[in-house]
C-alpha cells in the first residue's frame, strides 16, 4: 500500500473563525452517492474490452469436442486452411511447440490451452482458426475434421466418485498460486479432486442422545453465470519481448502471474488491462480465454481477438452442480444436536477453483447453528461434463438450500414455528463455529427480526382453496469470505488537490469504484464525485488477489483507507510546517487542509461471515405446478454500508439472480451433451418474471475491523432465496421438492406422487 502525492499536492487555508470543531471525517461514508460512472454507461462512452479494435487484428474461432469423452488420433485442418482470408488453423501441438508444458488453472495445473491427446468434455477447444474476418473464420471453424477413439464418460458426481468409474485426469498436478491451495496433493487413479473434511465433538454420541433423526438428500443441477457481455480477449505484441493482453476478466493479476509463468516470462513482460465488465459473477475469474489468446498472438505475430457467443458460454465454465446428504438428531425442544454432512460437487472436467468452493463452502455447511457434534465431508469431484468453477455465493446458496429446507422439515416435524426453531438453534457472539472459529461482529438474531417484521410472520396466511394454493418461507445463510488474501492500493494526491485511486479490484457492475472513492474521500476531505479510480492494468495499478467472494469492500476497501490515511498524515506534515502550528490542529475538510480552530479468534478461518435470511410468499397453480412468487425479501448483514443505495440494489440483484436459479435455470445435459445452450432454450429472469414485492433490507452489525465498519455483500442475497421458495412451496402444498430448480413439471410429478397418481412418461 502506498500513497503517492507531491509537496504541492493540497492547498493549505485557515478556515474563517464561524467553522466549528468537528469529528473527522467528511461524511462520503454511508451517502448514497450516484454512481461515478452512470452517466458514461448512459451515454455509452464507457469502455468495454468487448468493443476494442485493434489495428491488423484476427478474430478467432474456436472448433470444439463433439463428444464427452475420447482420444484425439487426428486433427484435419485442410479444408479450413482451402477457405480464402483463413490465416492459421492452431491446434494443442503448435501451441506445445511454445509451450512445453501448457496446462494452467488456479487450483491444478490440468486445463489444457487446447485439448492435448484427449478430450474430456463435449465442447472442450480442440483448434483455433485464425482470419481477418470473424464470419471466415467461424466458417473454417465447422470444417475441421478430428478423428476419435471414443471412452467411457461419466457425468453424475457420485457416481464418479465411486471406485471403477471411467478415470478422467490420470494424475493431478497442484498449482501453489494460493496459499490455502498449496497443501492440494490430488488422488490419482481416482476422479475425487480434492476431499475436505471438519469435525467437531463425539458426532455418535450426539445422535445417540437425540431424540429424533433427519436424513435427507437435496440436489442441485448446473446453471451458467450468462453474463450479457460475452467472455471476449484481445492480445497483442508490446515490443519484440512484451505481450499486452486486454480482456474482460476480474482477475488480471492472476491473469498475469499464469499467462507469465506459461510463457517462462518474468511478469514485467506480460501487461494486462481490463474496462468495465459487462457482469461476471465469478465466471470471469483465473484464465478463461486468456492463455489461448496470447499463444495465438505469439505465434502469428500479430494482435489476436476471440470473444465467446452466448452458446460458447455454456461450455466454458458453470455453477456446480451438487449432492448433498444430511443427516441431523435433534432433542423435543428442537435444539439441534448432532450433523452429518457429506457433499459431492460436480467439477466437470477440469478444476478450475472448484477445489477451494468445496472446501470453504463444505466448512460452512453444517449451517449458521450452534451444533456441539458435527462431521462434513466434502468432495470435489471430476465428470465429463463442461468445468464448474466460481459463481456468485461460491457454492454456499447449494449447501444452504440443503440445510434450510431440513430446518424447515425438522421445525414442521416438531410443531415448532420455522423462526422460533431457528431462533433456538442459531450461533450468537462469542460462541465457536463448527471449526473452533469464535464468531464475532454477528447478529443473526436481527436478520430475523428484520425477516420477520418485514414478512409480518405473525400475520395469519390464506393459503387459498381450489387450485391456486398459496405459501410462505424463510430461510438464513452464513458464508465465510476467501482467506488469506491481499489487496494493495495506491492514492495520489495531484497538484490541485483532486486525487486519484489506482487499485486493480474491476467493477463489474457492483459499484465497487464508487465505494472506493467514498472510502478515500472520506479520509482525505475530498467528495466521491472528485475522485477518479483508475481501472486495472498490470502495468499502472498494484495487485490484487481477484475481485471476487465478496472480499473487495472489506479487503480492497481497507487497502484504499490504509493508503489514503498514509496520505492524509503526509499533507498534514507538509501543512503542519507550512502553517508553523502543530499537526494536531489540522484536519483534511471540504478539498483543503484546514486548522481545527473553528476479540481472539480460535482459529481463523475467515476475517469476516456474511449473514443473509430471506423470505417468500408464493401461489402455486396445482393443476400446472407453476410457481408464483407474489413477495420476495432479501435481507443481508454489510458491516456497515458504505453506500446504502447500492448495498439494497446488490441485495435485489443477486435475490433476482437466485430467484432464477431457483424457479427455473437449469442446464440440461444428455449424455454430456448440453441441449439447451441458448437464450432461447435456457431462460434467464425478465421483468415480467420477477415478485412484484421484491425488496433487499439491510441489517447493519458494523466489523470491528472492515473500513468504517463495513464488509462485503455481494454475495449475501444468494444464499436464502431457494430454501424460502422451496419453504413456501411446502407451506402451499404441504409436498417437499429436494431438487432445484422448482419447474413446473418437477413440482406436478412431486405433487401427482403424494397424491398416489404419478404423472406417465407419454
Amino acid at each position: 500500500m502506498a500513497a503517492h502525492y507531491t509537496e504541492s499536492a493540497a492547498k493549505v487555508v485557515e478556515p474563517p473563525s464561524k467553522i466549528k470543531r468537528k469529528a473527522p471525517g467528511s461524511g462520503q461514508v454511508k451517502r448514497s452517492v450516484r454512481r461515478l460512472e452512470s452517466k458514461a454507461k448512459v451515454d455509452g462512452s464507457a469502455e468495454y474490452i468487448y468493443n476494442l479494435s485493434l489495428p491488423g487484428m484476427l478474430y478467432g474461432k474456436i472448433a470444439r469436442s463433439s463428444i464427452p469423452h475420447g482420444k484425439i488420433l487426428s486433427i484435419d485442418a485442410t479444408a479450413a486452411l482451402a477457405i480464402e482470408g483463413v490465416h492459421a488453423v492452431i491446434t494443442g501441438e503448435d501451441i506445445r511447440r511454445l509451450i512445453p508444458d501448457p496446462y494452467y488453472g488456479p487450483a491444478f495445473h490440468d486445463q489444457p490451452i487446447l485439448a492435448l491427446d484427449k478430450v474430456r468434455y463435449a465442447g472442450e477447444p480442440v483448434a483455433v482458426v485464425l482470419a481477418a474476418d470473424p464470419h471466415v473464420a467461424e466458417e473454417a471453424a465447422d470444417l475441421i475434421a478430428v478423428e476419435y477413439d471414443p471412452l467411457e464418460p461419466v457425468f453424475d458426481e457420485v457416481a464418479a466418485s465411486k471406485a471403477g468409474a471411467p478415470i478422467i485426469h490420470d494424475r493431478l498436478r497442484p498449482a501453489a498460486t494460493f496459499p490455502d491451495l498449496k497443501y492440494l496433493q490430488g488422488r490419482s487413479g481416482t476422479n475425487v479432486a480434492l476431499s475436505g473434511r471438519v469435525r467437531r465433538g463425539d458426532l455418535e454420541k450426539g445422535f445417540r442422545e437425540s431424540d429424533h433423526i433427519f436424513e435427507h438428500t437435496f440436489r442441485n443441477g448446473k446453471v451458467i453465470h450468462a453474463p450479457l457481455e460475452p467472455f471476449v480477449t484481445l492480445a497483442e505484441m508490446n515490443g519484440p519481448d512484451g505481450l499486452t493482453i486486454h480482456t474482460a476478466s476480474q482477475s488480471p493479476s492472476f491473469v498475469r502471474s499464469e499467462v507469465s509463468r506459461l510463457l517462462g516470462w518474468p511478469e514485467n513482460r506480460v501487461r494486462v488491462r481490463t474496462a468495465f465488465l459487462g457482469g461476471g459473477f465469478g465466471g470471469k475469474l483465473y484464465i478463461k480465454l486468456e492463455a489461448l489468446v496470447a499463444a495465438c498472438a505469439l505465434l502469428v505475430r500479430k494482435p489476436v481477438r476471440i470473444a465467446l457467443t452466448m452458446e460458447e458460454q455454456f461450455y466454458t465454465i458453470t455453477k456446480h452442480g451438487a449432492t448433498v446428504r444430511l443427516k441431523t438428531g435433534a432433542k423435543k425442544d428442537g435444539r439441534i444436536v448432532a450433523r452429518e454432512v457429506e457433499t459431492w460437487w460436480n467439477g466437470g472436467a477440469y478444476a478450475d477453483i472448484g477445489p477451494r468452493v468445496a472446501q470453504k463452502s463444505g466448512l460452512t455447511s453444517a449451517g449458521p447453528y450452534d451444533i456441539e457434534n458435527i462431521a462434513i465431508d466434502s468432495h470435489a469431484i471430476y465428470t465429463n461434463e463442461p468445468p464448474a468453477g466460481a459463481l456468485r455465493g461460491f457454492g454456499v446458496s447449494q449447501v444452504v438450500w440443503a440445510y434450510e429446507s431440513q430446518a424447515d422439515i425438522i421445525a414442521r416435524a416438531l410443531k415448532i414455528d420455522p423462526l422460533e426453531f431457528r431462533r433456538r438453534n442459531i450461533l450468537r457472539e462469542g460462541r465457536p463455529h463448527a471449526t473452533g472459529m469464535l464468531m464475532t461482529d454477528v447478529d443473526i438474531d436481527a436478520i430475523l427480526d428484520r425477516l420477520a417484521e418485514r414478512m409480518e410472520w405473525d400475520r395469519p396466511l390464506d393459503h387459498g382453496s381450489g387450485t391456486i394454493r398459496r405459501g410462505r418461507g424463510i430461510a438464513i445463510g452464513i458464508k465465510a469470505c476467501v482467506a488469506p488474501t491481499t489487496s494493495v492500493a495506491m492514492v495520489n494526491i495531484y497538484g490541485d488537490g483532486s486525487c486519484g485511486i489506482c487499485c486493480s479490484t474491476v467493477d463489474m457492475g457492483q459499484g465497487s469504484d464508487t465505494a472506493m472513492a467514498q472510502i478515500a474521500g472520506e479520509l482525505l476531505g475530498v467528495s466521491a464525485e472528485a475522485i477518479r479510480v483508475i481501472h486495472p492494468d498490470t502495468d499502472v495499478t498494484p495487485y490484487d488477489m481477484a475481485t471476487l467472494g465478496s472480499r473487495s469492500t472489506y479487503h480492497m476497501g481497507n487497502a484504499v483507507r490504509h493508503a489514503a490515511e498514509d496520505a492524509r498524515a503526509q499533507l498534514l506534515r507538509i501543512a503542519a510546517t507550512a502553517l508553523q502550528t502543530d499537526i494536531d490542529e489540522l484536519e483534511c475538510r471540504d478539498g483543503a487542509v484546514l486548522t481545527r480552530s473553528g476479540a481472539r479468534m480460535s482459529r481463523q478461518i475467515t476475517p469476516f461471515w456474511m449473514l443473509g435470511g430471506a423470505g417468500a410468499e408464493i401461489e402455486v397453480d396445482t393443476e400446472t405446478g407453476r410457481i408464483r412468487v407474489t413477495k420476495l425479501v432479501n435481507v443481508g448483514d454489510a458491516g456497515s454500508a458504505i453506500n446504502p443505495d447500492i448495498v439494497e440494489r446488490q441485495l435485489i440483484g443477486a435475490g433476482t439472480m437466485q430467484f432464477g436459479f431457483t424457479i427455473f435455470e437449469e442446464m440440461i445435459i444428455n449424455e454430456g451433451q448440453v441441449v439447451n445452450a441458448s437464450f432461447a432454450d435456457y431462460k434467464i429472469p425478465g421483468m415480467l418474471d420477477l415478485p412484484d414485492d421484491l425488496t433487499g433490507e439491510l441489517v447493519e452489525v458494523p466489523h470491528r475491523h472492515g473500513p468504517f465498519g463495513a464488509k462485503g455483500i455481494g454475495e449475501t442475497g444468494m444464499f436464502c432465496v431457494s430454501p424460502a421458495i422451496g419453504n413456501a412451496l411446502y407451506d402451499a402444498i404441504e409436498v417437499r421438492v429436494m431438487e432445484m430448480p422448482l419447474t413446473p413439471e418437477r413440482v406436478l410429478r412431486a405433487l401427482r406422487q403424494a397424491q398416489d397418481r404419478p404423472l406417465t412418461s407419454d
